[in-house]
């Protein structure tokens, strides 16, 4: 018996041994990985028109799977420049050439990727306004009830929503 214990030692032992490594420099794979993102630099015209629009996306649920999905598709298609998709806001912001690309292409774009994704409230815009605030509610009862004239001017001045715009070019 005492035999058979210092054999399992000095097995146990020799395999501690052998099995330790005195490098400490970590083992480095290198692997080649194939880009498939567009160079946005060659593959748009320097010369075309672009046009940039701002609209509203129902029916998102989360920010990885929605939104960034939807973002991608849209950035993959032939005439777009930029696409983000803000998840938060639940609003797209697209900047696009206007021979390539249209308002309806990009909306179509949208709804083929999830029957339950519907674009709402699509407008040209100049430039794209980060930080706008979006209308929590109907604009009459969000931005303008119960203020005065000055008040509703600077709340319409900041919201988003299609409503607040008549407001905006009352001024």
């Amino acid at each position: 018996m005492k035999i058979l214990k210092n054999i399992c030692a000095v097995l146990i032992l020799a395999l501690v041994i052998s099995s330790c490594k005195n490098e400490t420099q970590p083992e480095v794979k290198t692997v080649d990985v194939e880009v498939s993102k567009k160079d946005v630099a060659i593959t748009l015209d320097p010369n075309a028109t672009y046009a940039k629009v701002e609209f509203g996306i129902d029916g998102m649920t989360c920010a990885m799977g929605c939104a960034k999905t939807i973002e991608k598709k849209m950035a993959k298609m032939d005439g777009v420049k930029s696409a983000k998709v803000d998840f938060d806001k639940r609003i797209a912001m697209v900047e696009y050439d206007e021979a390539k690309v249209s308002p309806k292409s990009l909306e179509e774009t949208v709804t083929k990727v999830a029957d339950i994704y519907k674009v709402k409230d699509m407008k040209v815009v100049e430039s794209f306004n980060v930080d706008a605030k979006e209308c929590k509610a109907d604009c009459n009862k969000a931005c303008c009830a119960n203020k005065s004239e000055e008040e509703k001017k600077a709340c319409a001045k900041d919201c988003k929503k299609a409503c607040c715009d008549s407001e905006k070019k009352a001024e």
